[in-house]
């Protein structure tokens, strides 16, 4: 099969939907993200909108990222650590690869990268509150 590069919605769509269908059955990070969200479903649209921003600079996501994760971090005692975020990027990097191949592929990793190490760190930030 000839990967192509991430072209539209209806891509990110198609790795948000793979990504998170792994993330949900994972033994480690499942537990956490199926005790967190409730409704999959809007929540898989709030995350392909802030792809699509990130990816497309369509401004479609209008979320506090930061908040966010440091309000999980809050729910889960304090207990997220790297260990968790690099399971989290290995899984993105493995799906991205399975589906797709190109500069907006290269772009999602590294900015998911980027933003891995910048949210943890956030979220130590504000455990010392």
């Amino acid at each position: 099969m000839t990967k192509v590069d991430i072209k539209n919605r209806a891509d990110i769509t198609l790795l948000v939907e793979t990504f998170y269908t792994k993330i949900r059955a994972d033994q480690v990070l499942g537990p956490i993200f199926n005790g967190i969200i409730k409704d999959w479903e809007s929540h898989l649209v709030l995350l392909t909108d802030f792809w699509e921003t990130q990816l497309f600079l369509k401004r479609k996501y209008f979320g506090n990222p930061v908040t966010v994760h440091q309000e999980v971090d809050d729910k889960m005692k304090h207990k997220i650590n790297p260990e968790h975020f690099g399971l989290w990027l290995n899984l993105w990097f493995e799906t991205l690869d399975e589906l797709f191949d190109g500069e907006n592929t290269w772009i999602a990793k590294n900015r998911a990268q980027k933003m891995s190490t910048m949210l943890y760190m956030k979220m130590y930030e504000n455990r010392q509150k």
